[in-house]
């Protein structure tokens, strides 16, 4: 690209809840960012669902906003690329308009066809083939219990997509998959490409002609079209990268991968997100069969991964209820405002009084069990415990959670990369430091999964020779130093985990019973 003033790579980053452009010079130094709302709706049953023509407005119009940023941004654009939320149906049509909103990771309707998906026999070779358990978040499960509730809907679809594919269709025209979400939900990780195995597992032969033509966004890309042009303020003809699922991206940019490195890469935002980059023949699959196997855009390499439902989701929880209680007593204070005093309180109480089953998310638990009617719990309380007790205990079992999700992998790590709006807390570090048993690193990265998919548009333009010589330019520079587990720490957090995991098996049928209660009383 020397010469042709095109020194600006732009990654895309929709997310559930906000939409994020943002500009990176050829060497991965960010530029600026413009961001909006992307909202979305819930509705019976657990549906939780987005309008496509909304979400691609909002994504447009973050473009827009980072013009008004960067003198000249159209001509300076190199490439573009996309990434987005995961999982989820995103159903277009004739003429590619949408046929429905679309279906979000957090929604649950499909949680009965989960569950008889789950006990045919089938499903263990489906899971040999994707690496991936069945929930209620993926695409797979969500076409199967549409078929048996909502037929027409299908009958109608030309494509099935999800976020970030839609919003590529948005910018080029093309209907499109990449390897990461095409793979682990209907094909082999082995051989990158569509399974009719798999298809047939989930019950969904009839419906192969949804599936669209998968695509690397390392070697394959598309110009932006006219119309989108002039929907974006960028030139016509921009090559546009459609990146990995938003995951996969982030710990691309986070550091999931560097080489020679035993690396773990941890995602603590709303939900947790917990993997390491293995070789295709080194991948370790659980007799529980829960879990992802999702391909890095690295040859040969790909992300195994176990994800909890809910991470600072936990700690939200706990803030938003100090909260409330303020705002009865007439102090009125946020829940974004007492985010400050958290390692103050972590500082305050003792490890270990208790234990904090972190399962908040009314969605349940995905990894690395599956289970649709978990739910959060303290074990251990007493009356002297007071709130910075409780604190701690929360942020305790993310460290645990973590643990275990890393344990249905194979051995613990021997670094963990640490990413997310959580990963600011020196004290929650040296929590999850000494949980897993690993340093952790903190990646400066602020942007990660906009910085993934840049990365890939780097390659595939030939601004970088290779994604090894892309990491070592764009994410090695950026990881801090090592901060090793306290020795003392680690001996209780390895004494409280068996605790932990026996827990967690002796609730569920507490859970089973809290769920049908509830089911009887919302009834």
């Amino acid at each position: 690209m020397q010469g042709s003033g095109k020194d600006i790579v732009i990654g895309v980053d929709a997310g559930t809840s906000v939409i994020k452009s943002i500009a990176f010079d050829l060497t991965g130094r960010q530029i600026a960012s413009a961001c909006v709302p992307n909202r979305y709706e819930t509705g019976p049953e657990g549906a939780v669902f987005q309008p496509l023509e909304e979400t691609w407005t909002a994504c447009a119009g973050t473009l827009h906003a980072l013009g008004d940023k960067v003198p000249d941004l159209a001509r300076r654009t190199a490439a573009l690329a996309i990434t987005a939320q995961g999982d989820g149906t995103w159903l277009v049509g004739k003429d590619d308009k949408p046929v429905d909103d679309g279906w979000l990771w957090l929604d649950s309707r499909a949680a009965p066809t989960v569950k008889k998906l789950r006990a045919r026999p089938e499903d263990r070779a489906r899971f040999e083939a994707t690496g991936t358990g069945l929930n209620s978040c993926q695409m797979g499960t969500q076409l199967a219990h549409m078929e048996a509730t909502t037929p027409e809907k299908l009958a109608a679809t030309e494509v099935a997509l999800h976020c970030k594919d839609w919003l590529y269709l948005k910018l080029t025209g093309e209907r499109v998959a990449d390897p990461s979400e095409a793979v682990f939900t209907f094909g082999n990780f082995r051989t990158a490409a569509y399974d009719d195995a798999v298809i047939e597992a989930l019950g969904l032969t009839k419906y192969r002609r949804l599936l669209p033509e998968i695509v690397d966004g390392t070697e394959t890309f598309h110009p932006l079209s006219g119309e989108a042009a002039t929907a974006t303020g960028l030139l016509a003809g921009t090559p546009v990268v459609l990146g990995f699922v938003d995951v996969i991206c982030t710990a691309l940019g986070a550091g999931i991968y560097s080489a020679g490195a035993d690396a773990g890469c941890s995602i603590i935002g709303s939900t947790g997100v917990h993997m390491r980059a293995v070789a295709q023949e080194d991948v370790v699959l659980n007799g529980e069969a829960t879990g992802y196997v999702m391909m890095l855009p690295i040859p040969g390499k790909v992300a195994q991964l176990q994800s909890n439902m809910a991470a600072t989701l936990n700690i939200d929880w706990l803030l938003a209820l100090a909260a409330d209680l303020a705002s009865d007593l007439g102090v009125e204070v946020t829940p974004a405002d007492l985010v400050s005093r958290l390692d103050g309180w972590l500082d305050a109480a003792a490890p270990g009084q208790m234990i904090y089953q972190p399962y908040i998310s009314e969605a349940g638990e995905r990894g690395p069990f599956v289970n649709n009617a978990a739910r959060a719990g303290f074990s251990g309380l007493n009356s002297s415990h007071r709130f910075p007790d409780l604190a701690r205990a929360v942020v305790e079992g993310l460290g645990l959670a973590a643990r275990d999700c890393y344990g249905a992998m194979g051995p613990l790590p021997g670094e963990v990369r640490l990413t997310g709006g959580a990963a600011r807390s020196p004290a929650l570090r040296a929590i999850m430091a000494a949980a897993i048993g690993a340093p952790i690193r903190r990646s400066g990265r602020e942007e990660a999964g906009a910085a993934g998919a840049a990365m890939m548009a780097a390659v595939a333009i030939g601004a970088q020779e290779t994604m090894d010589a892309c990491v070592e330019q764009w994410v090695v520079p950026l990881l801090g130093e090592a901060e090793p587990p306290d020795p003392q720490l680690r001996r209780v957090y390895d004494r409280l985990f068996p605790a932990y995991q026996s827990l967690r098996h002796a609730a569920e049928p507490v859970w089973s019973v809290l769920s049908e209660f509830n089911e009887v009383k919302d009834a």
